[in-house]
């Protein structure tokens, strides 16, 4: 009897577990459609924000940096990468810059900040900051009511108008904000002017770099409608930034004429930064990427 009891439990067990089992396989092959539609369409929205922050970025805090392309890559339902191809424009020579890998999942995408940051070169005899992949010198960029920057200011415009046969990129940082008439009255017109430096956070820099970004935008289109495609780009990047919200508060509604700048991005040959030597304007000027002209490549200045 015992033995028939026993028999007929295993039976039944058997039978449960086979149930369960059967059950469990449908009920996966059902929600499996569903995880993978749902996975997507979360991980296609957090790249397509991802898309939309590394672009905003660049419109407003990559002096002179354009995007190339931008692509997905290692995407599944659970998240991927963003690849961002970059390049300066030297005067018409286009020189290659850092590729960023952005990555995102269903929830948050995180711009590759280790890339965007520059690297340090720090001896005896030298400090600057470089690209970490390419290794071009990085221009940099200094605010005039922070008085003393570690290892002080630069100004590197006679030793760039020696150099011959070359195009460069120049950052000029100003002695005191001058408005965009202003500077075009003191920028010879065989340089380019392409990135104006708006603003950005005073700290104390006289222990070190602090690495802080800058904000400002591309002129060369439209001056005015640029200024305004800025102001725009800075209020959705900068809600929950103090130094942000106060320029806007100061910026936002004062006549496009009356708007000052900190110092411009210059491209151009080498030769025609001669003109601004020893300009009292001028408070700095830190050079960064450089390229060799060739007999097949025109300058465009």
């Amino acid at each position: 009897m015992n033995d028939s009891l026993n028999a007929a439990l295993k039976k039944a067990k058997r039978k449960q577990l086979l149930k369960t089992i059967i059950t469990s396989v449908i009920v996966i092959l059902i929600l499996l459609p569903i995880l993978d539609k749902t996975g997507n369409y979360f991980a296609a929205k957090s790249s397509a924000s991802l898309h939309e922050a590394l672009f905003l970025h660049h419109a407003i805090a990559e002096p002179n940096i354009q995007i190339d392309s931008q692509m997905i890559s290692n995407s599944s339902m659970f998240g991927g990468n963003i690849v961002t191809n970059r390049s300066k424009n030297i005067n018409g020579y286009v020189v290659g810059w850092s590729t960023l890998t952005s990555s995102y999942d269903w929830t948050v995408g995180q711009i590759d900040d280790n890339e965007l940051k520059p690297g340090f070169y720090w001896s005896d005899t030298n400090f600057y900051e470089y690209d970490k992949q390419t290794k071009n010198k990085v221009a940099k960029f200094y605010h005039p009511s922070i008085k003393k920057y570690f290892k002080g200011v630069p100004n590197e415009l006679k030793e760039i108008s020696q150099m011959d046969n070359h195009v460069a990129e120049v950052a000029v940082s100003f002695n005191q904000p001058y408005t965009l008439q202003e500077i075009e009255e003191k920028i010879p017109d065989n340089l380019n002017i392409v990135w104006l430096y708006m603003t950005s956070e005073i700290v104390d820099e006289s222990k070190g770099p602090a690495g802080m970004p800058v904000y400002g935008y591309d002129p060369s289109v439209s001056p005015k409608a640029a200024y305004n495609s800025f102001i725009d780009d800075l209020e959705r990047y900068g809600t929950d930034d103090d130094m942000i919200q106060d320029f806007l508060k100061k910026n936002k509604n004062k006549s496009y004429d009356n708007v000052e700048i900190l110092g411009v991005m210059l491209t151009g040959q080498t030769k025609n930064f001669k003109a601004l030597e020893n300009q009292n304007f001028i408070r700095g000027a830190s050079v960064g990427a450089t390229a060799q002209i060739v007999p097949y490549i025109k300058p465009e200045k």
